[in-house]
């Protein structure tokens, strides 16, 4: 069935707008073959949204409005009505972990959304960043250079200069940014181990990620896994990520058949388990590179408290 809202100018803003980058429009710029496909936005305003990372081609945030596009992919833009309200300070309270003149690090509460999107304007990291460093609005995307999930908690570095920026996204390509998560999968973990399979979005519900085949879109993601502790109906796990696509612990977990407890898009509540409203993942440990000093520098924090009573009552319960 094809999707109603590809290659079209009538959309909700509720909704990402996907389009299909034609044929002939090969070698060309991303921001050129996105003003074929939306004319009725100036080359300046898609410009604007590229930089903002506003627009993904097959699953991956591209920023760069001289991207080439090959012909073929498949492009998702969220274009609000509502844009004007993306780029504005806000003062939200942060946590933070660290900071000087180029790093800032941050514990992200689960439920803050990391950049403006469908549905969530305002209230952002990124709306509590400028507002935190108002000097950060000269930096792509506020410096944000990786992502967590809404309802993911944990460690986040935000690059402060456009030299820090450049230089972390390319420790995230050369993957030397180290990742750890702490993670409540369901079922029984027996043994440590890893996935390696790539992701891409699915086929057919365009806001899920899925397994996919490279030769359908599908980019390489790998996910190593170690067991910490085992209940009866779920596991304690350490996550490590080698790459970093949407959603790879979700889904990685739920293709292996543990998907993380309270997961509402890749798992499903088990009665055995006590509730609990998000999915059980924590960003606990980062290292990297520091831009500036070139020191190795590594933070962590612990689970926040909800994480902390599923446990207790499950060691207890």
């Amino acid at each position: 069935m094809n999707d109603p809202y590809e290659n079209s100018g009538d959309y909700s803003p509720s909704e990402p707008l996907q389009l299909r980058v034609p044929d002939d429009n090969a070698g060309r710029r991303l921001d050129q073959a996105l003003a074929g496909l939306l004319p009725q936005h100036s080359r300046n305003r898609l410009q604007s949204w590229i930089r903002d990372g506003h627009v993904e081609i097959d699953g991956d945030v591209v920023c760069e409005p001289k991207r080439k596009v090959l012909g073929g992919e498949t492009i998702l833009v969220a274009l609000p009505d509502e844009a004007a309200n993306v780029e504005q300070a806000e003062d939200i309270p942060l946590t933070v972990v660290f900071e000087d003149e180029t790093l800032l690090v941050i514990n992200k509460p689960a439920g803050l959304v990391v950049h403006p999107g469908s549905g969530n304007w305002n209230g952002t990291l990124m709306n509590a960043l400028l507002h935190h460093v108002p000097g950060i609005a000269e930096v792509p995307r506020a410096g944000i250079v990786h992502r967590l999930d809404k309802d993911t908690s944990g460690l986040l570095v935000v690059a402060k200069t456009l030299e820090a920026q450049t230089d972390l996204v390319r420790q995230l390509q050369a993957r030397t940014v180290k990742r750890q998560y702490l993670a409540l999968a369901a079922g029984q973990i027996r043994r440590d181990g890893g996935v390696d399979s790539p992701i891409g979005r699915h086929p057919v519900n365009r806001i899920k990620m899925a397994v996919v085949p490279e030769s359908r879109g599908g980019k390489p993601a790998l996910t190593w896994y170690r067991r910490l502790e085992l209940f009866a109906h779920c596991t304690l796990v350490e996550c490590a990520l080698e790459t970093g696509r949407t959603h790879q612990i979700r889904v990685h977990m739920a293709s292996i058949g543990h998907p993380l407890v309270g997961d509402p898009v890749y798992g499903k509540h088990d009665p055995r388990l006590p509730p609990f409203r998000r999915q059980a993942l924590h960003a606990t440990r980062l290292g990297l590179v520091h831009p500036l000093s070139g020191r190795q520098m590594q933070w962590e924090v612990p689970m926040p408290e909800d994480m902390r009573e599923l446990l207790e009552t499950l060691r207890h319960g």
